[in-house]
Protein backbone atom coordinates (compact mmCIF):
# COMPACT_ATOMS: atom_id res chain seq x y z
CA UNK A 1 0.00 0.00 0.00
CA UNK A 2 1.38 3.57 -0.88
CA UNK A 3 2.07 5.93 2.34
CA UNK A 4 -0.25 8.51 2.51
CA UNK A 5 2.88 10.89 3.58
CA UNK A 6 6.62 9.99 3.16
CA UNK A 7 9.66 11.97 4.31
CA UNK A 8 12.57 11.05 3.50
CA UNK A 9 15.95 12.31 5.30
CA UNK A 10 14.34 15.41 6.49
CA UNK A 11 16.94 18.37 7.90
CA UNK A 12 15.09 21.33 9.06
CA UNK A 13 17.41 24.16 9.90
CA UNK A 14 17.58 27.55 11.72
CA UNK A 15 20.12 30.71 11.42
CA UNK A 16 21.58 30.88 14.99
CA UNK A 17 24.18 33.84 15.14
CA UNK A 18 24.48 33.93 11.48
CA UNK A 19 25.01 30.14 11.59
CA UNK A 20 22.72 27.55 10.40
CA UNK A 21 21.71 24.49 12.72
CA UNK A 22 19.86 21.40 12.11
CA UNK A 23 16.52 21.24 14.62
CA UNK A 24 15.38 17.88 12.16
CA UNK A 25 17.91 16.16 11.41
CA UNK A 26 17.64 12.74 9.08
CA UNK A 27 14.30 12.20 9.95
CA UNK A 28 12.09 9.46 7.43
CA UNK A 29 8.76 8.18 8.68
CA UNK A 30 5.89 6.54 6.44
CA UNK A 31 2.18 7.47 7.75
CA UNK A 32 -0.34 5.21 5.99
CA UNK A 33 -3.95 5.96 4.95
CA UNK A 34 -6.02 5.37 7.90
CA UNK A 35 -3.31 5.35 10.83
CA UNK A 36 -2.63 7.48 13.44
CA UNK A 37 1.20 7.43 13.70
CA UNK A 38 2.14 9.52 17.23
CA UNK A 39 5.13 11.42 17.16
CA UNK A 40 6.83 12.04 21.13
CA UNK A 41 8.96 13.70 22.78
CA UNK A 42 9.82 15.87 25.47
CA UNK A 43 9.61 19.81 24.52
CA UNK A 44 11.78 21.09 21.91
CA UNK A 45 12.55 17.98 20.80
CA UNK A 46 11.66 18.98 16.99
CA UNK A 47 8.45 17.51 16.38
CA UNK A 48 6.18 21.07 15.82
CA UNK A 49 9.75 21.79 13.40
CA UNK A 50 8.54 18.57 11.56
CA UNK A 51 4.42 19.10 11.22
CA UNK A 52 5.73 22.93 9.71
CA UNK A 53 8.18 21.45 7.47
CA UNK A 54 5.57 18.74 6.11
CA UNK A 55 3.23 22.16 5.49
CA UNK A 56 6.25 24.17 3.95
CA UNK A 57 5.40 26.61 6.97
CA UNK A 58 9.46 27.11 7.64
CA UNK A 59 11.07 29.53 5.68
CA UNK A 60 14.15 31.92 4.94
CA UNK A 61 15.35 34.39 6.32
CA UNK A 62 15.77 32.49 9.67
CA UNK A 63 14.41 28.97 8.52
CA UNK A 64 14.70 26.20 5.48
CA UNK A 65 14.32 23.08 4.65
CA UNK A 66 18.15 21.80 3.29
CA UNK A 67 17.29 18.45 2.46
CA UNK A 68 15.11 15.55 2.32
CA UNK A 69 11.82 14.67 0.34
CA UNK A 70 8.18 15.36 0.98
CA UNK A 71 6.18 12.91 -0.59
CA UNK A 72 2.00 13.46 -0.30
CA UNK A 73 -0.41 10.96 -2.12
CA UNK A 74 2.80 10.24 -4.51
CA UNK A 75 3.10 13.83 -5.21
CA UNK A 76 6.54 15.45 -4.06
CA UNK A 77 6.05 18.34 -2.32
CA UNK A 78 9.75 19.28 -2.24
CA UNK A 79 10.91 22.67 -3.86
CA UNK A 80 7.21 23.67 -5.18
CA UNK A 81 6.45 27.52 -5.07
CA UNK A 82 4.39 28.54 -2.15
CA UNK A 83 1.46 29.70 -4.66
CA UNK A 84 1.06 25.56 -5.37
CA UNK A 85 1.56 24.96 -1.60
CA UNK A 86 -1.30 27.49 -0.43
CA UNK A 87 -3.63 24.99 -2.84
CA UNK A 88 -2.21 22.29 -1.05
CA UNK A 89 -2.29 23.23 2.73
CA UNK A 90 -6.15 23.36 4.05
CA UNK A 91 -7.03 21.15 0.86
CA UNK A 92 -5.15 18.11 0.88
CA UNK A 93 -3.08 18.13 3.37
CA UNK A 94 -4.09 20.30 7.19
CA UNK A 95 -3.15 20.96 10.21
CA UNK A 96 -4.51 21.28 13.87
CA UNK A 97 -2.40 23.60 15.81
CA UNK A 98 -1.36 23.07 19.34
CA UNK A 99 -3.28 26.43 20.55
CA UNK A 100 -6.85 27.58 19.08
CA UNK A 101 -7.03 30.46 20.90
CA UNK A 102 -4.06 31.86 19.17
CA UNK A 103 -4.57 29.89 15.96
CA UNK A 104 -8.20 31.74 15.22
CA UNK A 105 -8.60 35.33 14.11
CA UNK A 106 -10.59 36.95 16.76
CA UNK A 107 -12.62 39.47 15.10
CA UNK A 108 -13.76 37.05 12.33
CA UNK A 109 -16.37 34.40 13.31
CA UNK A 110 -15.96 31.19 14.22
CA UNK A 111 -18.61 30.28 11.06
CA UNK A 112 -16.34 32.96 8.39
CA UNK A 113 -13.51 30.74 9.21
CA UNK A 114 -14.27 27.24 8.86
CA UNK A 115 -16.14 28.73 5.30
CA UNK A 116 -13.35 30.44 4.26
CA UNK A 117 -11.05 27.43 3.89
CA UNK A 118 -14.35 25.93 1.72
CA UNK A 119 -14.95 29.18 -0.48
CA UNK A 120 -10.85 29.36 -1.52
CA UNK A 121 -10.65 25.17 -2.17
CA UNK A 122 -13.68 24.49 -3.28
CA UNK A 123 -15.27 27.48 -4.54
CA UNK A 124 -18.66 28.13 -2.78
CA UNK A 125 -20.71 31.03 -2.36
CA UNK A 126 -20.85 32.20 1.30
CA UNK A 127 -24.38 30.71 1.71
CA UNK A 128 -23.23 26.96 0.86
CA UNK A 129 -19.77 27.38 2.35
CA UNK A 130 -21.94 28.38 5.78
CA UNK A 131 -24.30 25.68 5.21
CA UNK A 132 -21.34 23.19 4.76
CA UNK A 133 -19.63 24.78 8.18
CA UNK A 134 -23.12 23.89 10.18
CA UNK A 135 -22.67 20.71 8.77
CA UNK A 136 -19.02 20.35 10.42
CA UNK A 137 -19.93 21.41 13.33
CA UNK A 138 -22.45 18.82 13.68
CA UNK A 139 -20.06 15.97 12.77
CA UNK A 140 -17.67 17.56 15.39
CA UNK A 141 -20.62 17.95 18.17
CA UNK A 142 -20.16 21.74 18.57
CA UNK A 143 -24.36 21.88 20.16
CA UNK A 144 -26.67 24.32 18.73
CA UNK A 145 -24.72 24.51 15.76
CA UNK A 146 -26.53 27.03 13.50
CA UNK A 147 -26.40 29.41 15.88
CA UNK A 148 -22.71 29.58 17.01
CA UNK A 149 -21.71 29.80 13.52
CA UNK A 150 -22.58 33.53 14.61
CA UNK A 151 -20.01 33.75 17.76
CA UNK A 152 -16.56 34.42 17.95
CA UNK A 153 -13.76 32.56 19.02
CA UNK A 154 -13.67 33.95 22.78
CA UNK A 155 -17.43 33.29 23.17
CA UNK A 156 -16.26 29.53 22.66
CA UNK A 157 -14.74 27.09 25.63
CA UNK A 158 -10.90 26.09 25.35
CA UNK A 159 -12.54 22.35 24.01
CA UNK A 160 -14.74 24.14 21.72
CA UNK A 161 -12.59 26.09 20.19
CA UNK A 162 -10.45 23.01 19.82
CA UNK A 163 -13.49 21.42 18.01
CA UNK A 164 -14.08 24.60 15.06
CA UNK A 165 -10.04 24.05 14.73
CA UNK A 166 -10.98 20.28 13.84
CA UNK A 167 -13.48 21.23 11.94
CA UNK A 168 -11.76 23.46 9.93
CA UNK A 169 -8.66 21.06 9.26
CA UNK A 170 -11.44 18.74 8.04
CA UNK A 171 -13.17 20.56 5.54
CA UNK A 172 -12.35 19.41 2.68
CA UNK A 173 -11.23 16.04 3.31
CA UNK A 174 -7.59 15.95 3.69
CA UNK A 175 -5.56 13.17 3.13
CA UNK A 176 -3.09 13.96 5.81
CA UNK A 177 -4.06 15.49 8.93
CA UNK A 178 -1.27 17.04 11.24
CA UNK A 179 -2.56 17.25 14.86
CA UNK A 180 -0.07 19.00 17.32
CA UNK A 181 -0.60 18.64 20.36
CA UNK A 182 -4.29 19.61 20.39
CA UNK A 183 -5.47 18.30 23.95
CA UNK A 184 -2.46 20.16 25.67
CA UNK A 185 -4.68 22.89 27.05
CA UNK A 186 -7.76 20.92 28.02
CA UNK A 187 -8.87 19.16 30.91
CA UNK A 188 -8.82 15.16 31.44
CA UNK A 189 -12.90 15.21 30.31
CA UNK A 190 -12.73 17.42 26.97
CA UNK A 191 -9.49 16.01 25.99
CA UNK A 192 -10.61 12.58 26.33
CA UNK A 193 -13.99 13.83 24.54
CA UNK A 194 -11.36 15.50 21.81
CA UNK A 195 -9.63 12.04 21.40
CA UNK A 196 -13.00 10.39 20.71
CA UNK A 197 -14.10 12.63 18.32
CA UNK A 198 -10.54 12.56 16.17
CA UNK A 199 -10.79 8.72 16.40
CA UNK A 200 -14.41 8.65 14.74
CA UNK A 201 -13.74 10.81 12.53
CA UNK A 202 -10.76 9.20 11.09
CA UNK A 203 -12.69 5.84 10.69
CA UNK A 204 -14.99 7.73 8.90
CA UNK A 205 -12.50 9.88 6.45
CA UNK A 206 -10.00 7.26 6.67
CA UNK A 207 -7.78 10.56 6.72
CA UNK A 208 -4.08 9.29 7.87
CA UNK A 209 -2.96 11.49 10.93
CA UNK A 210 0.42 12.45 12.78
CA UNK A 211 -0.28 13.28 16.11
CA UNK A 212 2.10 15.29 18.05
CA UNK A 213 2.31 14.90 21.79
CA UNK A 214 4.13 14.18 24.78
CA UNK A 215 1.51 12.65 26.81
CA UNK A 216 2.39 8.63 26.62
CA UNK A 217 -1.29 7.90 27.64
CA UNK A 218 -3.21 9.72 24.80
CA UNK A 219 -0.62 8.10 21.97
CA UNK A 220 -1.93 4.30 23.88
CA UNK A 221 -5.65 5.70 23.28
CA UNK A 222 -5.08 6.43 19.57
CA UNK A 223 -2.13 5.73 17.70
CA UNK A 224 -1.32 2.55 15.47
CA UNK A 225 2.07 3.21 15.65
CA UNK A 226 4.59 5.23 17.69
CA UNK A 227 8.43 7.19 16.59
CA UNK A 228 10.03 9.24 19.41
CA UNK A 229 12.03 12.03 18.93
CA UNK A 230 15.04 13.28 20.78
CA UNK A 231 16.71 16.46 19.32
CA UNK A 232 15.36 16.45 16.32
CA UNK A 233 16.07 12.63 15.63
CA UNK A 234 13.77 9.80 15.86
CA UNK A 235 15.60 7.51 18.45
CA UNK A 236 12.85 4.54 18.17
CA UNK A 237 9.91 3.65 16.37
CA UNK A 238 7.34 0.56 15.95
CA UNK A 239 3.78 -0.58 16.80
CA UNK A 240 2.71 1.04 19.71
CA UNK A 241 1.81 -2.32 21.78
CA UNK A 242 5.46 -3.14 20.74
CA UNK A 243 7.04 -0.09 22.22
CA UNK A 244 4.87 0.06 24.91
CA UNK A 245 5.67 -3.25 26.06
CA UNK A 246 9.41 -3.38 24.96
CA UNK A 247 11.13 0.04 24.55
CA UNK A 248 14.38 -0.53 23.64
CA UNK A 249 16.06 3.17 23.57
CA UNK A 250 16.83 4.23 27.00
CA UNK A 251 15.44 7.49 26.22
CA UNK A 252 11.99 5.72 25.89
CA UNK A 253 12.55 3.83 28.70
CA UNK A 254 13.04 6.97 30.76
CA UNK A 255 9.98 8.95 29.38
CA UNK A 256 7.91 5.73 30.91
CA UNK A 257 9.56 5.76 34.26
CA UNK A 258 8.42 9.12 34.45
CA UNK A 259 4.88 8.13 34.18
CA UNK A 260 3.22 8.12 37.72
CA UNK A 261 1.67 4.87 38.77
CA UNK A 262 -1.59 5.30 40.38
CA UNK A 263 -0.97 1.66 41.95
CA UNK A 264 2.01 2.78 43.97
CA UNK A 265 0.87 5.58 45.88
CA UNK A 266 4.36 7.34 48.05
CA UNK A 267 6.43 6.69 45.23
CA UNK A 268 9.49 8.89 43.87
CA UNK A 269 8.82 10.35 40.49
CA UNK A 270 11.51 9.69 38.08
CA UNK A 271 12.90 12.72 36.01
CA UNK A 272 15.49 12.42 33.47
CA UNK A 273 18.55 14.36 34.13
CA UNK A 274 19.60 17.66 32.34
CA UNK A 275 17.90 18.72 28.89
CA UNK A 276 17.27 18.68 25.28
CA UNK A 277 20.76 19.76 24.24
CA UNK A 278 20.16 23.72 21.90
CA UNK A 279 20.66 23.58 18.25
CA UNK A 280 23.82 25.18 18.64
CA UNK A 281 25.62 22.60 21.06
CA UNK A 282 24.66 19.57 19.77
CA UNK A 283 26.96 16.11 21.03
CA UNK A 284 28.17 14.08 18.34
CA UNK A 285 27.16 10.70 18.05
CA UNK A 286 23.96 9.85 20.09
CA UNK A 287 22.47 12.95 21.89
CA UNK A 288 21.08 11.37 24.43
CA UNK A 289 24.66 10.50 25.83
CA UNK A 290 25.07 13.09 28.36
CA UNK A 291 22.24 12.09 30.29
CA UNK A 292 22.12 8.23 29.29
CA UNK A 293 22.76 6.33 32.13
CA UNK A 294 23.68 3.23 29.73
CA UNK A 295 26.55 5.50 28.16
CA UNK A 296 29.78 3.85 26.93
CA UNK A 297 33.08 4.55 24.95
CA UNK A 298 31.59 4.25 21.08
CA UNK A 299 28.30 6.46 22.03
CA UNK A 300 30.09 9.47 20.43
CA UNK A 301 30.21 7.48 17.03
CA UNK A 302 27.43 8.33 14.82
CA UNK A 303 24.09 6.40 14.72
CA UNK A 304 21.22 5.47 12.39
CA UNK A 305 18.07 3.61 13.04
CA UNK A 306 18.39 -0.17 12.98
CA UNK A 307 16.15 -3.16 13.33
CA UNK A 308 15.85 -4.71 16.88
CA UNK A 309 12.51 -6.61 16.27
CA UNK A 310 10.52 -6.77 12.89
CA UNK A 311 9.03 -3.68 12.37
CA UNK A 312 10.82 -2.11 15.56
CA UNK A 313 13.79 0.04 15.17
CA UNK A 314 16.12 1.72 17.78
CA UNK A 315 18.98 4.77 17.13
CA UNK A 316 21.12 3.22 19.92
CA UNK A 317 24.06 1.02 19.52
CA UNK A 318 23.63 -0.31 23.00
CA UNK A 319 20.39 -1.13 22.45
CA UNK A 320 20.95 -2.95 18.68
CA UNK A 321 23.85 -5.08 20.28
CA UNK A 322 26.86 -2.90 18.66
CA UNK A 323 28.35 -2.05 21.87
CA UNK A 324 27.28 -5.24 24.21
CA UNK A 325 30.44 -6.61 24.03
CA UNK A 326 32.05 -3.41 25.27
Amino acid sequence: MTPALTIRGLRTEFRINGRWHAAVRDLSLDLMRDETLALVGESGCGKSVTALSVMGLVQPPYGRVARGRIVLDERDLTGLPEREMERIRGNRMAMIFQEPMTSLNPVMTVGDQVAETLRIHRGLDRKAALDRARQLFEEVKIPSAAQRLGEYPHQFSGGMRQRVMIAIALACNPIVLLADEPTTALDVTIQAQVLGLLADLRAKTGTAVLFITHNLGVVAQIADRVAVMYAGEVVEQGPVGTIFANPQHPYTRALFSAIPRLDAPGQALSAIPGRVPPLDAMPPGCRFAPRCPLKRAGCEAEQTLAEVAPGHAARCHVATGVLADA
